[in-house]
């Protein structure tokens, strides 16, 4: 769909992006009606359109189902569809930034850096809210550090230098995690740890979601506003500067919106792997590479996507199964599927 596109009027690829966006936002709609519904407390349809509107209008809405709806379904379907926006609209930022269909938010340690602040905020035995400040702040300082070591050096690829100081320092902090885990109570910190390591929405509340989206807005906003500027970038830098565009300043402004976005959510969920690397590849195949087509139809995919895993983690088995194992069994299929069908271009 995306190479027919280019060969449209402007005014034709206009409808087509308007209709795509309004049909990927029909779908993730209905899926997020349909995960209201599913559980092991079923609901009908219309007791859940009941309630909801009763919600609307303010009114205290009694009984098991306005319950199970409010306050335990409501918030976990608003928590996926955040999540898997964010992560996937970071993982679009970040493979159109580095020109590299491998990258993913996780590439200068915004994960790993989260994972770290978070497994100490458990190991300290802090709150909740602790915990989630931790894995945010821990999300940013790794970056901060990715970006304060690059900027040291003062030769070479701006570009490879990036990806080279964020593998390092993800590592680092992989192992301070790997050390903490071994110092954590066996019976009670461990098994946190590790459930959250490998992402989870159970539990979350409506107290959790909402400090995240003015921190994930305050990251899309300008992406949205420099999204032709964006463009730019796949050229390289020599052809962005001679179209008037500062590719320094600019990549580090999406490096920052980008980092903000992928460490507000990591804090709410914990690491969740793979939406960031295979949903912008799924919007790609439907939008082609532009960024103004791409970036909502990967924040509506992965909208979409997570709400689906989250809705079969809770429902497949007894026990809740952690996000991060079902994204990469679908992911990593996926991924090798696409490895077998060619690199395809992306500029």
């Amino acid at each position: 769909m995306g190479e027919r596109a280019s060969t449209l009027s402007p005014a034709a690829r206009g409808r087509a992006r308007v209709g795509l966006v309004g049909g990927l936002t029909v779908l993730v709609v209905l899926a997020a009606f349909w995960a209201l519904l599913t559980g092991p407390f079923p609901l009908a349809p219309a007791d859940a359109l009941r309630v909801l509107a009763r919600a609307l209008t303010g009114e205290v809405v009694p009984g098991p189902e306005a319950t199970v709806l409010l306050s335990i379904r409501l918030p976990r379907v608003l928590a996926a569809l955040l999540v898997g926006a964010a992560l996937a609209a970071a993982g679009a930022c970040y493979q159109a930034l580095f020109r590299n269909p491998l990258v993913s938010p996780d590439i200068l340690g915004v994960s790993a850096g989260a994972g770290l602040g978070a497994v100490l905020g458990i190991f300290l035995s802090l709150p909740v809210a602790a915990i989630q400040l931790m894995g945010f702040m821990g999300g940013l300082a790794a970056v901060g550090l990715v970006t304060v070591v690059a900027a040291a050096v003062r030769s070479g690829d701006r570009t490879l230098i990036l990806v080279l100081a964020g593998v390092v320092v993800g590592a680092l902090t992989g192992a301070a995690t790997s050390l903490l885990k071994v110092l954590a109570d066996p019976y009670d910190q461990l098994p946190a740890i590790t459930f959250w390591l490998l992402g989870s929405l159970a539990g979350v509340k409506g107290a959790d979601i909402w400090p995240g989206v003015p921190v994930v807005a305050l990251g899309l906003v300008p992406l949205v506003l420099l999204r032709w500027r964006i463009n730019v970038l796949s050229l390289g830098d020599e052809e962005a500067r001679a179209l008037g565009v500062e590719a320094g300043r600019l990549r580090m402004l999406v490096i920052v919106c980008a980092t903000l976005i992928t460490a507000s959510v990591v804090a709410i969920a914990g690491v969740v792997g793979w939406v960031g690397l295979v949903i912008p590849h799924i919007a790609r195949m439907l939008t082609g590479p532009g960024f103004g087509r791409l970036l909502p139809a990967a924040a509506l995919l992965g909208a979409g996507y997570l709400l689906i895993v989250d809705t079969l983690a809770r429902t497949i088995s007894g026990t809740e199964v952690p996000l991060g194992i079902l994204t990469a069994v679908v992911g990593a299929p996926f991924f090798l599927w696409l490895l077998m069908r060619g690199r395809r271009a992306w500029a």
